[in-house]
């Protein structure tokens, strides 16, 4: 009977095992719905089972409580991780910390657990930025549109621009270059700013970690960056180290 972590975004649903050495295994993803979670697909198989489930969710109420009830038919026991004060090391900036998204909480959590000034860029529907300090104190962050949220809103406002499609350029000659362009280019330039005031900040050069299934589009642009796609449940892993039930 094994340990499951699942992280429910706004876009995607992933999940893996965790393993008794705290690690994670391998990362499986499915598309939102029921349907979808309980069918599962051919690469990624059916919603697994085991003894305890440890939930992260920023969904919208409807589709959580839909995961929590399919969750509770495969598992013994279900947790639902929650944004904290103080967890694992880190100390959030929020006055409310319930305000903060369990998903930032919990890559902050992840990343803390590397150590040092790090800057946590998750690439998801929403932009989010927050910086945190060597000694786990976090000093806020940014939420903007992801590109990808961008290019939906500008296309349902003029659908004559497509809501994907094109490459970056830095000064492009066609409307869907110039669409990826601008995006990717605004979602770049808002990380540069945030690593500079970071920098200003902490009289140091934070580390910059990048993840969220929008990120890969981004890497190339920002070289120093390092990806980590399982930060948020790397997170949930050392939050459910912290709050487990034997």
């Amino acid at each position: 009977m094994s340990d499951w972590l699942f992280d429910l975004g706004n876009s995607r649903f992933k999940a893996a095992p965790w393993q008794a050495d705290g690690g994670i295994g391998q990362l499986l993803a499915w598309p939102h719905g029921a349907d979808a979670l309980v069918a599962g697909d051919a690469s990624q198989g059916s919603l697994p089972r085991g003894r305890r489930a440890w939930v992260a969710s920023v969904a919208a109420p409807a589709l959580t409580l839909q995961l929590l009830s399919l969750l509770r038919e495969r598992f013994d026991q279900v947790h639902v991780a929650e944004s904290r004060a103080e967890c694992a090391g880190v100390r959030v900036a929020y006055a409310q910390p319930q305000r903060l998204g369990v998903d930032r909480f919990l890559a902050l959590l992840g990343a803390r657990a590397m150590g040092g000034d790090v800057l946590v860029a998750g690439v998801g529907t929403a932009l989010t930025i927050d910086l945190l300090g060597a000694d786990g104190v976090h000093h806020g962050g940014r939420i903007a549109a992801s590109p990808t949220l961008m290019r939906q809103a500008l296309h349902q406002r003029a659908a004559q621009l497509p809501a994907s499609g094109g490459s970056y350029r830095e000064f492009a000659d066609d409307t869907d270059d110039a669409l990826a362009s601008g995006c990717d280019g605004a979602a770049v330039a808002l990380i540069e700013r945030s690593l500079r005031q970071g920098q200003e900040l902490l009289g140091r050069a934070p580390v910059l970690l990048l993840h969220g299934g929008g990120a890969p589009a981004l890497q190339e642009l920002l070289p120093q960056a390092r990806a980590h796609p399982a930060l948020v449940l790397e997170g949930l892993a050392l939050w459910a180290s912290v709050h487990g039930i034997a």
